[in-house]
């Protein structure tokens, strides 16, 4: 009898999957905690169609998955975002759009939209919000993932919502931002603040040093922090078929800070070394310093230099990183000290403590045995101080996606729930639902939601709790 060779793991979880679907009743290994009530929204890059010229992480038209924990059982649906792009798209059966906005010539004159949705859901003063980098945000219907549509809130916001605003939870206000404010590849940045009864109270837009893209930035309680770092943007590279975006150490590392009850004409720009920064962990005040610890990349990585040469990949690694800004020193420097060489991405706190010093953080990491380009495989938990207090590693080939803290209660100190990530099982090409004691990582998953298909490889998601 010939002996059956084991089935090869499948090499990646970046592709699309073509479907949308509802699972009432998923398989739970383990228990799922009784205190578990409420959805864990996801969102990431779906392309409906394969767009010429290659495929980036990037873009694709997004696609929100939902995990619904309640009395220890599990159900899912997942639904794309029907953004304007996907709507004509799926009217043409074509693709539109080649990525980061940018329209096909024989694309109709009168589709001009190419807007994701891709990139983060969050809850706000009673909306689910779908977020991009680079269009307002997009209401979703929380029980049916439908789309509502863009939410401009009476018009109060102009320009781009990007996809990391911050809620403020002593206040409970929205604190956002966005770039490209004047219009695509322009040094403008917006900020401003969206109350706890959902009315815009802020909107102001001001000029950063140069053209960048600005993932996320930092809100402690008393200032706004605005990195502008050197993956910087070009119209006129885009116009010449070069890198609209690409990687300019040259330029180095700046950072705005700003009251937040104070003006933009204010705004105090510290510099620091060139690097990169996609996701902040937390930040806080202490004195008259601010610290906030970032996952901080040597280059950018996904995007060239401007010639379109390869950045470095030993380089283009993130590790925990803590800046310090002296806001009473005699210079405008800032120091950039690494916390650990473990390569790692995807932060988040116990987001009740957000902006305020903090004790716990988690982050997905890579297996530190396996080169420093390897898969995110594993979770991390640490400490104020950015040491570790535990982690876990999945079987090489597996990923998992962004940790995200469910405190176990209201009530619950600082680091007291779980930790939900959806992971992908390489052998079998399926993605579960891993729960943690928050705290005890090391343990592993205390349950498992079985999913029967995969998950992609996407960004961030959020919380929903049923109270």
């Amino acid at each position: 009898m010939q002996q059956q060779m084991p089935a090869r793991p499948a090499r990646s979880n970046l592709g699309p999957i073509p479907f949308e679907c509802d699972a009432p009743f998923l398989k739970v290994t383990g228990e799922l905690p009784r205190g578990l009530d409420g959805t864990l929204y996801r969102n990431g890059p779906n392309p409906q169609f394969e767009a010429p010229g290659g495929a980036h992480w990037f873009v694709g038209d997004g696609m929100l998955h939902a995990f619904h924990l309640e009395g220890g059982r599990a159900s899912y649906r997942n639904r794309w975002v029907r953004t304007p792009k996907w709507l004509a798209e799926h009217d043409a059966g074509r693709a539109l759009f080649a990525g980061f906005g940018r329209k096909l010539p024989d694309a109709p004159a009168d589709v001009t939209d190419g807007g994701v949705a891709n990139t983060n859901i969050i809850f706000h003063a009673g909306r689910l919000l779908a977020l991009e980098e680079a269009h307002l945000p997009t209401e979703i219907e929380p029980r049916t993932l439908a789309t509502r549509g863009y939410d401009n809130y009476g018009g109060r916001i102009a320009g781009p919502f990007t996809a990391h605003p911050k809620i403020d939870p002593v206040t409970g206000e929205l604190v956002f931002f966005g770039y490209n404010a004047a219009g695509p590849l322009t040094p403008a940045l917006s900020f401003g603040t969206i109350g706890a009864d959902g009315k815009v109270k802020r909107f102001e837009r001001f000029e950063a040093p140069y053209v960048s893209m600005v993932h996320d930035f930092i809100v402690t309680q008393n200032h706004l922090l605005f990195p502008v770092l050197p993956l910087t943007g070009s119209m006129a590279r885009a116009i010449n078929g070069q890198p609209p975006y690409a990687w300019e150490p040259d330029k180095g590392a700046h950072v705005g800070i700003m009251k937040r009850n104070g003006s933009a004409a204010d705004i105090a720009w510290f510099r620091g070394e060139s690097c990169y920064v996609f996701h902040v962990m937390n930040a806080w005040e202490d004195g008259s310093r601010i610290i906030a610890d970032v996952m901080q990349f040597g280059e950018a990585p996904l995007f060239p230099h401007p010639d379109g040469s390869p950045t470095d990949p030993a380089k283009a690694r993130a590790r925990l990183c803590r800046w310090t800004f002296d806001l009473a020193g005699n210079t405008d420097r800032f120091t950039q000290d690494y916390l650990d060489d473990l390569t790692g991405e995807f932060p988040r706190i116990d987001d009740r403590r957000a902006g305020l010093t903090s004790s716990h953080g988690w982050y997905a990491c890579a297996n530190p045995d396996l080169p420093p380009a390897g898969r995110l495989n594993g979770v991390v938990h640490v400490d104020g101080r950015g040491s570790r207090r535990g982690h876990y590693l999945l079987p090489v080939d597996d990923t998992l996606s962004e940790p995200v803290f469910v405190p176990r209660d209201s009530k619950a100190a600082e680091g007291d729930g779980w930790l939900l990530t959806v992971v992908w099982r390489a052998r079998d090409n399926v993605s579960d639902l891993a729960v943690f004691n928050a705290t005890d990582v090391e343990a592993g998953p205390v349950a498992l939601v079985h999913l029967g298909h995969r998950v992609p490889d996407g960004f961030h998601g959020n919380w929903v709790s049923a109270d």
